[in-house]
């Protein structure tokens, strides 16, 4: 029944949207409300193109110039005709209006980058006003979240963008506010916008490469931690309004704008003799293209960052600790080999990867005349130190991977030290560079080896017998080592069983699998959904339901956080909290099988790195409900407080109705009623610990001082760490916008939503604060949380505004040793 249900839908969506199109004009830019679309094969406007692609137009906007291109949107697939984006592209179109398939479609917006959809998705312009996109599945993909907006038709526009327009005829929503990695002519970035490249012209995947525009200027990135910063092009205005800072693009013509009557061409571009527009590529570069009318193609006009940047300059010419030389790549010494990865142009990869339970090991491999990409060392760098003091402090940090050093002028006993927790590519140096008087020393994990002997003199009898001696002592050695060795691997053998049967012992353990289940139930583990913690994570499937598989790729710390992983989730329910599905503990191999969630983690919806349409201001409440009942659940409802010491939005899991839910227990750690507190070594992530972890004194309190972050990230819409912004930590700037009462200057201004809800906005940055106190005693309990979000009991009044940190750290994560991890039998929470 539900199958000859979804299948009159189909037949009736179908006859929508063939309707809808055929009863279009030649040109057809407009759409009216309740109008559905389907991606299939038998749909209108199908054009496939010679590279293999293909494309079905829903709105198209013919170019009054019959030479010219048009602007269409609609589905647009690889070569594959198995992945499709909804998206805005150029096409060619003939007398009649159809779309030709002469040169090939340039996309210029797209709105699931991220997640392609299948044949038979649909697009569906609802009689609210909300334009939604959904795969063959019916999961929602993509929303423009305008329902209730008096929306009342979507049009593309002759400059290529696609809008929604309310009954007065004004935007209530555009694409142009939303770029994804290419500018067109008439198309502005505004201060915070960004352009974020490919991974590659075949992977559609966000790359970590982005261009945005800041106070100041033009700048493009590599994105790391913080953000590594490769060209920029500044304003000579001194001081920039803030906020005020935008660029705007015609042919021909680049312009910054940091006052309105302040604009200032940026950078240099050829004259305009047909239509253009800009990319970001895979590469870093951003190239202008134009049209060619005679052969109704686009060619590159120009690789706009030339006058500043050669081939090497780039963070990925040579890939992750790729040597670039004259524009070829090399890898640095023994330690490293060349990536086998065809997605990959170049990149090496460490023969033996850096362990931080073998700091002792841990080598600094100098590169002669060798210096790294970086434009300016920028944010994290320490300035006025010595080389020698330089590499030290690489060797002190795990997280560190190389220790860059440059002097400073003609001075060579001090300098800039930058110590890169992620290493792009490095380049040959160039007298003609000013980053001539520097070197780079890479971190590496060296094996120690037994002591060599001495030299030997020549023998003499007694020598000789004594020689002998020691072969007798030497063959018996060796039989008794053969038995030895014999007796190891029975021994190995009969604890892996053990240790086998140790995971099986555990009461309420979910489902165990083998290897070979999950390989196969995760097409070889094909579809990475993401990373985190120590493990990567991989969509699979067993029988009928959708699963989220997580591998630990470093075992030898990874095995430390998997068994309380499965414990903790493995004996503890709650709608707010992960399903552990099961396990895998074979071999080597430590995988973890959660329950699917299909709108992945929070923190993609929240820092807008995938585009995502901006959450309503209902729907950010249900999620912050979410996590502090989840965490009620975990520090007041089991028999054993647990405390979990690494809430952030990627470990807030959210599923198809945005229910929020709890995951990454890898740090957890149980707290007995009858214990006030704990002491534990430093855990977490930098930028959500409380300020008592550095006393290593701490209690459940350091989760309630997390939750206070995230709540604020969620409602301002960026991390309350981001050094691309002119004030990186959010806290502090809280801080100061508290005391002159303007709090509203920091929620997210993607949406419009949370200024009509500005009073309950503020009651909850008040929660936040609350949550944020510095002195732990002072915080409330999660359950007086949920109370506060339920309307049961109002905020502390009486608050402390001099909010204070744990210092930031240059990792992600940091991690514990062995010896604060609890024992198999202490977690039988309630069930």
């Amino acid at each position: 029944m539900a199958l000859e249900r979804y299948l009159c839908i189909l037949l009736l969506a179908t006859s929508l949207s063939l309707h809808s199109l055929h009863a279009q004009t030649i040109d057809y830019p407009t759409a009216n409300l309740s109008t559905l679309w389907i991606n299939n094969r038998a749909g209108p406007h199908n054009v496939p193109f010679q590279d293999g692609t293909k494309a079905q137009a829903i709105l198209l906007r013919k170019n009054p110039d019959p030479d010219g291109p048009s602007f269409a949107a609609g589905f647009f697939s690889d070569d594959t005709w198995t992945a499709f984006l909804f998206s805005v592209f150029i096409v060619n179109t003939n007398s009649r209006g159809g779309i030709t398939n002469e040169g090939l479609p340039q996309v210029i917006w797209s709105a699931n980058r991220d997640r392609p959809v299948r044949e038979n998705a649909t697009l569906e312009f609802t009689k609210d006003g909300d334009f939604v996109l959904r795969d063959s599945d019916g999961t929602l993909v993509w929303s423009t979240n305008t329902p209730g907006k008096s929306v009342v038709n979507m049009s593309i526009t002759e400059s290529g963008s696609l809008v929604l327009f309310d009954i007065n005829k004004t935007p209530v929503w555009q694409s142009f506010d939303h770029p994804t990695d290419s500018l067109v002519s008439g198309q502005s970035m505004r201060q915070g916008m960004r352009l974020t490249a490919n991974i590659s012209t075949t992977n559609w995947t966000y790359s970590p490469l982005y261009l945005t525009v800041l106070a100041d200027g033009l700048h493009a990135f590599v994105n790391s931690s913080p953000p590594q910063l490769y060209v920029n092009y500044t304003t000579n205005v001194s001081k920039p309004e803030n906020n005020s800072t935008y660029l705007t693009f015609t042919n021909g013509s680049l312009t910054l704008f940091t006052k309105p009557d302040k604009p200032e061409e940026l950078i240099s571009l050829p004259s305009a003799t047909s239509d253009q527009y800009m990319r970001l590529e895979s590469d870093g570069h951003l190239r202008l293209y134009e049209y060619n009318r005679s052969r109704h193609d686009w060619q590159m006009a120009k690789d706009l960052f030339s006058n500043k940047l050669e081939y090497c300059d780039y963070p990925t010419a040579c890939g992750e600790y790729g040597i670039c030389t004259g524009g070829e790549c090399s890898c640095p010494g023994n330690h490293f080999s060349q990536i086998n990865n065809p997605q990959a142009k170049f990149g090496c990869t460490r023969v033996t990867p850096l362990s931080c339970q073998a700091t002792q090991d841990h080598q600094l491999l100098p590169l002669d005349n060798v210096s790294y990409f970086l434009y300016s060392f920028g944010a994290g760098e320490y300035k006025g130190m010595s080389k020698e003091s330089c590499k030290q402090a690489c060797l002190n940090n795990c997280s560190c991977k190389a220790a860059l050093f440059q002097y400073e002028g003609g001075n060579t006993s001090y300098g800039y030290c930058y110590l890169p927790s992620q290493l792009f590519s490095l380049r040959t140096n160039q007298p003609t560079k000013t980053h001539y008087n520097s070197s780079a020393y890479i971190k590496v994990q060296v094996i120690p080896s037994p002591p060599s002997p001495g030299p030997n003199s020549s023998p003499t009898s007694e020598e000789k017998r004594t020689s002998q001696t020691g072969i007798i002592i030497g063959v018996t050695l060796g039989i008794a080592t053969t038995i030895l060795i014999v007796i190891i691997i029975f021994a190995r053998r009969k604890c892996s069983q053990m240790h086998r049967e140790h995971y099986d012992q555990v009461p309420g353990m979910p489902t165990r699998f083998t290897f070979e289940e999950l390989k196969e139930a995760s097409d070889n583990f094909s579809k990475k959904l993401g990373e985190g913690g120590f493990g990567s994570v991989f969509e699979g499937k067993i029988g009928d339901e959708k699963v989220a598989i997580k591998r630990l790729d470093i075992f030898n710390q990874g095995e430390q956080q998997f068994l309380p992983e499965v414990e903790t989730i493995g004996s503890i329910h709650h709608i707010n909290l992960v399903r552990l599905i099961g396990f895998c503990a074979e071999k080597m191999h430590r995988l973890l099988v959660y329950e699917y969630m299909c709108n992945s983690s929070l923190d993609k919806w929240i820092f807008y790195k995938d585009q995502v349409v901006p959450l309503d201001w209902q729907t950010r409440c249900k999620i912050i409900t979410g996590i502090a009942k989840g965490l009620t659940y975990l520090h007041e409802e089991c028999r054993q407080r647990i405390a979990h010491f690494d809430i952030k939005p990627q470990n807030i899991l959210l599923d198809d109705k945005f229910n929020a839910k709890v995951s990454d227990f890898g740090l957890a750690k149980l707290i007995d009623r009858d214990q006030s507190q704990v002491m534990t070594r430093m855990r977490g992530t930098p930028g959500y610990l409380a300020p008592e972890w550095l006393t290593s004194i701490i209690t459940e309190k350091v989760d309630v001082y997390s939750f206070g972050v995230v709540i604020l990230e969620i409602i301002c819409g960026r991390k309350n760490l981001d050094y691309s912004q002119r004030n990186a930590n959010l806290i502090i700037l809280l801080q100061e916008k508290m005391k002159v009462n303007r709090l509203l200057d920091i929620v997210d201004s993607h949406s419009s939503d949370l200024k009509l809800h500005g009073e309950e906005v503020i009651q909850m940055m008040k929660l936040a604060m609350w949550c944020l106190q510095s002195d732990s005693s002072r915080r409330p309990s999660m359950s007086m949380v949920v109370k506060v979000l339920e309307g049961a009991m109002n905020v502390e009044t009486c608050l402390d505004y001099e909010f204070i940190s744990a210092p930031s750290a240059p990792s992600s994560t940091i991690y514990l040793d062995s010896s604060s991890l609890p024992s198999v039998s202490a977690f039988s929470g309630p069930r």
